[in-house]
């Protein structure tokens, strides 16, 4: 076998941002598939069977108490922008704490932040908020990425390595915070029923450091992003604010809209550094929906193997939005099975329709 193409080396020598922490959370309560169509009262076997074939077993959610007849009573649009408030907060902060505390740092040493969302919006800013809350320091440089939806986690990190390239020796802060429950309206109606069968409640940070003294087992680099908007599709994902609440709409075509343009960004992406996706090592995919999986995974030709981490947040944690790719991250994190100069590709997709890709190196 021939050496390890270095894409990295085309850059002359920059100092490209490593990841080199990452933690997560969620809320602590956690719900089959099953309760939650008990907790619905949903007994239409059409709605049904969104959450039964859904490829998900459990999520973290955060939802009010039943009522005297055993429902989920409806929540408005104030009591569910409290809820995005609190626990973005709350579960945000843990995430940022896992994430420091594996480098032995505290929020005193965060020098940038982006802060990434789509379940509501604050003003303060939710990194205002978390600065306070976390008692950063007071100079502390921040940018919140609101409303890009499910690939905003990649979009985050591709802000964040600016940042990070542009300050080496810094420490800058991702946190991806998608209380997609803040989003929930409980009506009965297939469009409802498609969300509230797949979103689930989940944060994550990540630290990004350019700093030649690190090596590839501190994490990999940031070589490169390239982005692909479906302008034709831009309605197809969608939150429309309706009787004083968001509703999100999912078109039904939107996997395979997805599966047939997912090439572009990826050989674009790979093609400028001379690779092949044959040269890719690891693959983190969205868990957008098993349809989504199977149809990004058809087209790119990827393997079982290559999605097990997409899977299995998919089944663990439904859908979670922008932190799903970050969560992928850090299952392959835990696997230890990373080597010296491999490389990775991240996928994210989301509203827009926008697919949004980045290289990693170790």
């Amino acid at each position: 076998m021939g050496a390890k193409k270095d894409p990295a080396s085309r850059a002359g020598g920059s100092i490209f941002p490593r990841v080199v922490s990452i933690g997560t959370a969620n809320p602590p309560t956690k719900y089959t598939q099953r309760e939650l169509v008990d907790l619905f009262r949903c007994d239409d076997p059409v709605l049904t069977q969104f959450f039964t074939s859904s490829h998900i077993d459990s999520r973290h959610l955060v939802l009010p108490a039943p009522g005297p007849d055993g429902s989920i009573p409806r929540e408005d649009g104030t009591v569910l922008l409290e809820k995005h408030r609190k626990y973005s907060l709350q579960v945000g902060s843990e995430a940022v704490l896992k994430c420091l505390g594996a480098r032995g740092l505290t929020p005193q040493d965060v020098d940038s932040m982006v802060v990434v969302t789509t379940t509501g919006m604050l003003c303060p800013s939710l990194s205002a908020l978390l600065s306070a809350h976390l008692g950063m320091r007071r100079d502390v440089q921040r940018i919140d990425i609101v409303g890009m939806g499910c690939n905003a986690g990649v979009n985050g990190l591709f802000t964040a390595a600016r940042f990070a390239r542009a300050n080496p020796e810094t420490n800058v802060l991702l946190l991806s915070s998608e209380i997609c429950s803040a989003g929930y309206v409980f009506d009965m109606t297939v469009r409802t029923a498609v969300v509230n069968s797949l979103f689930g409640d989940a944060c994550s940070a990540v630290l990004l450091r350019a700093d030649d003294g690190m090596g590839w087992r501190d994490g990999p680099r940031l070589l490169d992003f390239e982005s692909y908007i479906v302008h034709e599709a831009a309605r197809d994902m969608r939150f429309d604010f309706e009787n004083g609440l968001w509703s999100f709409y999912l078109n039904r075509d939107i996997p395979y809209k997805i599966g047939a343009t997912i090439e572009k960004p990826v050989d674009a992406l790979l093609s400028r550094h001379g690779l092949k996706r044959r040269d890719i090592d690891h693959w983190l995919v969205h868990s957008g929906g098993k349809k989504v999986i199977d149809s990004v995974k058809y087209n790119l030709k990827l393997t079982d193997w290559d999605v097990r981490h997409t899977r299995s947040v998919l089944r663990n944690y439904g859908n979670i939005s922008s932190s799903a790719v970050l969560f992928s991250y850090q299952e392959l994190v835990r696997e230890v099975v990373t080597r010296e100069g491999d490389l990775g590709v991240v996928i994210a997709m989301g509203p827009g329709v926008s697919l949004e890709t980045g290289l990693l190196q170790w």
